[in-house]
């Protein structure tokens, strides 16, 4: 009996990691879309605790719900803070970590609440009628700035809403506009501005203390965030842009100001044509740092990080030796350094500027993360790191140990029942004989005896590169769920490789890119044995459907496309998007000024040799590659007999965003890959 039992023991113990391993499955829409997405930490004064937000997506209700939540810095359960059918985030502590601040829907608009980080009733701090975003803390805890969409010729709250009112009575919906600009992104222009206010934190009246027929911040380029106090809290800084060229479309000029709070005079202290944004005092107020472009017009150039001394108005470069773009940025805690994140590689690092030394060191590198904060100690930094095979959780990381620690495991019940293979790299030479890199993924199950179509994913931007990240839109794990070994291939404009391969693309769309897809397609399949030749897919959105649409007039190599929201016809394109400083650099010029390059570089121009099936997604309200691409696309797959099929949402913008569109989105273009790659 003793050895039977035994015996019994011993096949379990063997069988385990099987029934394990039996328990888990694919990735599915419905698994995907449970998923738990925590975003913008936010750790405490004293370090102890950490406030985010949980986004849950509710299919049935067809939206997200976004709520507060407290994070133990020692790890352990996340607890809710608030809880409701709407939208509650950007959570920031008081300095004296008392009172949380917030911006919640739940009275209908926008506007800032308060909670005691213990629990309790969270009362509302602001009434306006044009609601409140983006809330920050003066360092004294006695003041709080937002921002606010007002008309700039109202005095008051009171006008504001009138003129809304009457807006929301008429009949007539009919707008004039006399100049560009009129539209962005998702949205017409309604002549409102956004405006910072500033507002005592045990209530009263918000001062608007950005008057003018200006946005502050601007719509576009700016950072995050593009407003902060002074540590003394009698001034702020905040980004605008002025320039005249801004009403032609075509105005990157955004400029870091200082006002003093409550009435005086609004001064620019930085005078480069280009873009500068993210302003951020020290913590002794002899300097505010700020990211500054070089090329006016060029929105994908080079970020370099900035000091301006607040007592000499002079400036230093501290990352002009530098050959990355800084993202964000933040202060050490004695103000002798900034730390600031950056695109590498397919990943991010972390690197620290010394000022006196002018030195840069690199923190941490290798992984995908983002949101840095830094502990009261200086030296432990908390991050939202992600994989393409884990969503983003909150880590700590100790500088001085180099130690990583999970802090929350928001979805762990859920990931233990999903097979999700992590993102293997690869380079290639490509265009110009430059290094290239890419990401493979192999699919649930994989065997390597066996063979498997190949679905080859193209970014959009076009400087945006494919991370080791668990994207929401483009999920890599969901193209490879069906049985597909998924390919991400960083071409040149990809950046966090420096500037020159980013630069790269600039008046050569469909030249340098589309080399280094095709001369990566063939070293994946000439290395790759377990990949079949003959089932070959590619699909993209944004600059990718444009590359897209550019392999379907080149060549026939792929068995079946996926074109998203691509652009069709550079010179149309031109026309109806809204952010022109964007073509006339790309395409170095206007379709007068420079017609042989939209003639050169247009999918349009090669319909005669249209032949793989295509499936092509556009959405009512995307401005930025409006619909008329991707009808002109659609009409001309159509005329020259390809197979192909147009998927419209009337409802959703350059993204697809509501649960149940996004279900249909992702059932079309998996129904369609089958077609073609599972025969």
């Amino acid at each position: 009996m003793k050895k039977t039992t035994i015996g019994l023991m011993m096949v379990l113990f063997l069988l385990a990691p099987m029934m394990s391993a039996a328990q888990t499955k694919s990735l599915t829409f419905d698994d995907f879309i449970k998923i738990r997405r925590l975003t913008d930490p936010q750790p405490s004064p004293d370090g102890q605790w950490i406030a985010c937000v949980i986004t849950v997506m509710d299919k049935e209700a067809n939206r997200g719900n976004s709520d507060i939540w407290i994070v133990p810095m020692k790890g352990g359960e996340p607890r809710r803070l608030t809880a409701g059918p709407t939208a509650d985030m950007n959570p920031r502590w008081s300095p004296d970590g008392r009172k949380i601040a917030f911006i919640s829907t739940r009275n209908g608009s926008p506007q800032i609440w308060i909670i005691n980080p213990n629990g309790g009733e969270a009362y509302q701090l602001t009434t306006l009628s044009t609601g409140a975003t983006g809330v920050i803390w003066s360092p004294d805890g006695k003041k709080m700035a937002f921002t606010s969409s007002v008309f700039p010729d109202c005095p008051d709250d009171e006008c504001n809403k009138k003129k809304t009112e009457a807006w929301d009575k008429s009949k007539v919906k009919g707008r004039v506009f006399e100049s560009l600009f009129f539209r962005y992104f998702n949205i017409w222009r309604d002549g409102t501005r956004s405006h910072i206010f500033v507002v005592p934190a045990d209530g009263g009246k918000p001062v608007d203390v950005t008057p003018g027929d200006y946005d502050t911040p601007p719509m576009d380029l700016g950072g995050n965030p593009d407003y902060a106090f002074s540590p003394d809290g009698a001034e702020i800084a905040f980004v605008r842009n002025m320039d005249p060229e801004l009403k032609l479309a075509i105005g990157t000029n955004n400029d870091v100001f200082v006002a003093p709070l409550y009435g005086g005079e609004i001064r620019r202290i930085t005078a480069n044509r280009a873009n500068d944004n993210q302003p951020s005092y020290s913590p002794d107020g002899k300097y505010i740092a700020y990211r500054a472009m070089a090329r006016p017009g060029y929105e994908s150039d080079k970020e370099d990080l900035m000091l301006y001394d607040r007592t000499t108005k002079s400036l230093k470069n501290l990352t002009r030796d530098l050959d990355c773009s800084v993202n964000e940025t933040l202060w050490s805690k004695d103000g002798s350094a900034i730390y600031f994140s950056a695109d590498e590689k397919g990943r991010n690092a972390l690197f620290k500027a010394a000022i006196a030394e002018e030195k840069i060191d690199k923190v941490l590198d290798a992984v995908t993360f983002g949101a840095p904060g830094l502990l009261p100690d200086g030296k432990t930094f908390i991050l939202l790191k992600q994989a393409m095979n884990r969503p983003a959780d909150i880590f700590s990381y100790d500088a001085s140990s180099k130690k990583m620690t999970m802090i929350t495991d928001l979805n762990k019940d859920l990931l233990a029942e999903l097979r999700m293979n992590p993102a293997e790299e690869f380079w290639f030479e490509g265009a110009d004989r430059d290094k290239v890199h890419g990401w493979l993924l192999k699919p649930p199950a994989f065997d390597s005896g066996k063979k498997y179509p190949l679905v080859l994913l193209i970014h959009g931007g076009p400087h945006a590169p494919w991370k080791d990240e668990f994207h929401y839109r483009w999920n890599a794990q969901m193209f490879a769920a069906p049985g597909y070994v998924t390919a991400l291939i960083n071409f040149h404009a990809s950046s966090g490789y420096g500037q020159r391969f980013s630069d790269a693309i600039v008046g050569d769309w469909g030249g340098r890119p589309y080399q280094d897809i095709m001369k990566g397609l063939d070293y994946l399949l000439a290395t790759y044995p377990f990949l079949d030749k003959t089932k070959l897919g590619a699909a993209g959105a944004s600059y990718g459907g444009y590359m897209i649409n550019w392999i379907e007039g080149q060549n026939a190599r792929f068995n079946v496309l996926v074109s998203h929201d691509g652009v069709f016809d550079l010179r149309s394109m031109y026309g109806a998007t809204e952010e022109l400083w964007f073509p006339e650099w790309e395409q170095k010029g206007t379709p007068w000024t420079n017609p042989e390059q939209y003639t050169k570089w247009s999918p349009s121009y090669y319909v005669k040799n249209f032949k793989t099936p295509c499936l092509v997604v556009h959405s009512q309200n995307d401005y930025r590659v409006p619909l008329e691409q991707g009808l002109q696309l659609f009409t001309s797959l159509q005329r020259m007999n390809v197979p192909s099929k147009f998927l419209y949402f009337p409802d959703e913008d350059h993204f697809v965003s509501k649960p149940q569109n996004a279900e249909l989105w992702w059932k079309t273009v998996l129904d369609w890959l089958a077609a073609y790659l599972k025969k």
